[in-house]
């Protein structure tokens, strides 16, 4: 209990700070993809920043991991975590982290219902999840033989497209590393699409509900 405690506390005061690091990994992140013109000093600030992200991503997960008490068994029992750390660009999708931690330290103010909050988390991480993949293909695809997600503009209507699960096929990607990510796009796609669509529907019950009470019983 006392290393929930411990593994709670940490959680609530890296939060934001680590949001923070989130944004500037994908922000550098796209300046490096997208700023080929940029003065050679403005790209290498970027990819300091990108590492100097990405090595606080593996702190806190080492700290997580000393203070779980788990052992090995912290890898494959929070894989979510492992698989962050080796694919950093999944990391800004865990800023919703933050939003939890800002909410902790506003005692005494309303917090969004639970239906509200779930929705606004998945819009929030479809839109960075999104982004994210539309960065990754388009930094591997654009140049590729053959490839159809040519510019960034192109790459993001895929995002949409992939997210949506509609999937038009005008832009499909034609590497093994734009598949993958392609792949992993489709499943979060799907759940993220399966959460908003469940707190819509119990939102709504709800509301029928509460308006039926309301009614009363019919008379007769």
């Amino acid at each position: 209990m006392d290393d929930d405690n411990r593994t709670a506390r940490w959680e609530r005061r890296a939060g934001i700070p680590l949001g923070i690091a989130s944004l500037l990994f994908l922000s550098s992140y796209a300046v490096r993809v997208l700023g080929a013109g940029l003065p050679e000093v403005v790209l290498d600030l970027a990819l300091a920043v990108l590492y100097g992200s990405w090595a606080l991503f593996i702190v806190d997960y080492l700290v997580r991991w000393r203070l779980s008490g788990e052992g090995p068994g912290f890898v494959h029992r929070h894989w979510l975590d492992s698989l962050v750390v080796v694919l950093p660009l999944l990391r800004p999708v865990r800023i919703v982290r933050a939003y939890d931690a800002l909410q902790d330290r506003r005692q005494g103010e309303p917090r969004l219902h639970l239906q509200a909050r779930v929705m606004l988390y998945a819009g929030l991480s479809s839109t960075l999840l999104g982004l994210s993949a539309a960065l990754a293909v388009y930094h591997y695809e654009h140049a590729a033989p053959g490839a159809s997600i040519r510019t960034f503009g192109d790459a993001l209507w895929w995002a949409v497209s992939t997210l949506s699960t509609v999937g038009y096929g005008d832009a499909v990607p034609v590497t093994a590393v734009g598949r993958l990510i392609a792949t992993l796009l489709m499943g979060c796609g799907l759940a993220l699409l399966g959460a908003v669509t469940g707190s819509f529907s119990s939102y709504l019950m709800q509301r029928f509900a509460r308006a039926g009470d309301d009614l009363g019983p019919p008379g007769r």
